[in-house]
């Protein structure tokens, strides 16, 4: 069983890359085998449908539906902006469903793994509210499945250690936590 870990942000020192890479870390503290990308890596342009009929789905954006593929179970850090995503990691989520093999949706990379998703921002809120969004563009605009555990980190520039854990014990705790339900999601999923 494989998790993958990535955030939704590029920005140097991203509090979400952050995040996310602390999960990863507990995810190999717990013997699990896991992999952080950054979504730097996979840069595609804003999604318009003339631009797809033209050209089809860019190559990044089939290799990130490649790459979601080879893992059981996939955490998301979502940075908050004006109250929800990043349009980078909206772009990313929505070109994904436009790679499509003959006969399928695009949604199938989606439905067939389980989802963690998580946030940090500098805020009281923690990106609780992006999270919400996160949640139904997941659960209702592409149909899969996300753990009920979550976790939002808010006052993200003072909330880490030097070694990349949480300051806050109990955010420490509740982070461990929602990796441990994801890896046990994506086991049982994976099995059935």
């Amino acid at each position: 069983m494989r998790l993958l870990f990535f955030g939704g942000s590029t920005r140097e020192g991203s509090f979400n890359r952050k995040l996310a890479a602390l999960g990863r870390h507990i995810a190999e503290a717990n013997g699990i085998e896991a992999v952080l990308v950054d979504l730097k890596d996979y840069p595609m342009p804003i999604y318009e449908g003339d631009l797809e009929a033209k050209d089809g789905p860019p190559e990044r954006a089939r290799a990130f539906k490649a790459l979601l593929g080879e893992y059981q179970g996939v955490f998301i850090a979502s940075p908050e902006y004006n109250s929800s995503v990043t349009p980078l990691l909206k772009n990313t989520l929505d070109w994904v469903t436009r790679v499509k093999a003959k006969g399928e949706s695009g949604l199938e990379v989606y439905k067939t793994r389980v989802f963690a998703i998580s946030g940090a921002s500098p805020g009281y809120y923690g990106a609780m509210r992006s999270l919400l969004h996160l949640r139904q563009i997941l659960e209702v605009g592409v149909g899969a499945t996300v753990i009920p555990q979550q976790i939002a980190v808010p006052r993200a520039m003072d909330a880490f250690e030097a070694d990349g854990s949480l300051k806050d014990k109990g955010q420490q705790k509740l982070c461990t936590d929602v990796v441990e339900a994801l890896a046990v999601a994506a086991r049982k999923f994976a099995a059935s």
